[in-house]
C-alpha cells in the first residue's frame, strides 16, 4: 500500500513540484494550500501517514496547524520552512512536529527523512511481542501496551504522537536505568536528528505533559543531570 503524504504549502509552485516528485516516488499525495483545508482533509478523510507542513502560511500559520491537528492525528509531521532560526525549530517541535527541513531543500534529503519516519511508524506498529506494562499505579494505572500501540491512564487513552510513544517505550524498556540523549536519538530517531541532542529534551517535555500528574515536578520520567533520562516505575 502506498504511503499517504499530506503536503501543506501555500506556494503553488513548491506544492505542485513536491507533489509531482513524491508521486514519482510512489507516494499518494494530498496537496493543501491552507491550514483550514488540511485540517478538514485530516478530520473528514483518510488520515495521512506523514504530513509535510510549511510554517509561513496565510491565515492559520504552520505552528497553529500542528497544535490543532495533534489531538486528532498522531502521524509524524515534517516541517518544511525557510525559517532557519533555532528558536523556530524548537517552537515547531514544541508544537508537535517530528522533523524539520529548511528551504531551499534537497529532494533526496526529504525522501530520506520520509523513509526514516515510515520506519519509525512501522517499527511501532510491529511491536507485537511486548506485553502491556503498568508504569504508574500511584496516580491511577498508567499502562503502556506496545502490541496495541496505546498508552492509557485508567480508562482514558492518552493521545501520544509516534515519536512520543517510541520515546516512552524505549524508557520503559529499561526501567530504573539512565538512557543518554545520544542513545535515545539513535533508538527513537534512527540516525539522529540535526545531531542536536537537545531535541530529545523538547520531546521529553511534551511527553511529560501527557503522562505526568504534575509535569513541572516529574516523578515518572526523571532527569539525571548531565547523563540523560530515567523512567521510574511507580
Amino acid at each position: 500500500m502506498s504511503t499517504h503524504v499530506l503536503v501543506l504549502d501555500d506556494d503553488d509552485g513548491i506544492r505542485t513540484s513536491l507533489t509531482l516528485a513524491l508521486e514519482d516516488e510512489g507516494y499518494l499525495v494530498t496537496g493543501c494550500s491552507a491550514a483550514e483545508e488540511a485540517l478538514a482533509a485530516v478530520t473528514d478523510g483518510a488520515q495521512p501517514d506523514v504530513m509535510v507542513v510549511d510554517l509561513m502560511l496565510g491565515g492559520i500559520d504552520g505552528f497553529t496547524f500542528i497544535r490543532r491537528v495533534r489531538p486528532v492525528c498522531g502521524s509524524p509531521v515534517i516541517v518544511l520552512s525557510a525559517r532557519h532560526d533555532k528558536s523556530d525549530i524548537v517552537a515547531a517541535l514544541e508544537a508537535g512536529a517530528d522533523d524539520y527541513v529548511t528551504k531551499p531543500f534537497d529532494l533526496g534529503e526529504l525522501f530520506a527523512r520520509l523513509r526514516a519516519l515510515r520506519r519509525r511508524v512501522e517499527g511501532t506498529a510491529g511491536a507485537h511481542e511486548e506485553e502491556a506494562v503498568v508504569l504508574d499505579s500511584v496516580e491511577g494505572p498508567l499502562v503502556l501496551d506496545a502490541a496495541a500501540g496505546t498508552v492509557r491512564r485508567g480508562a482514558q487513552q492518552l493521545h501520544l504522537t509516534v515519536t512520543e510513544f517510541r520515546l516512552l517505550r524505549e524508557l520503559a524498556g529499561a526501567p530504573g536505568r539512565v538512557l543518554s540523549r545520544r542513545t535515545l536519538l539513535e533508538r527513537v530517531w534512527d540516525r539522529g536528528f540535526f545531531g542536536d541532542e537537545r531535541i530529545v529534551d523538547v520531546h521529553v517535555r511534551r511527553l511529560r505533559t501527557k503522562v505526568e500528574a504534575d509535569p513541572s515536578t516529574p516523578r515518572l520520567v526523571t532527569t539525571v543531570r548531565g547523563l540523560g533520562y530515567r523512567l521510574d516505575v511507580r
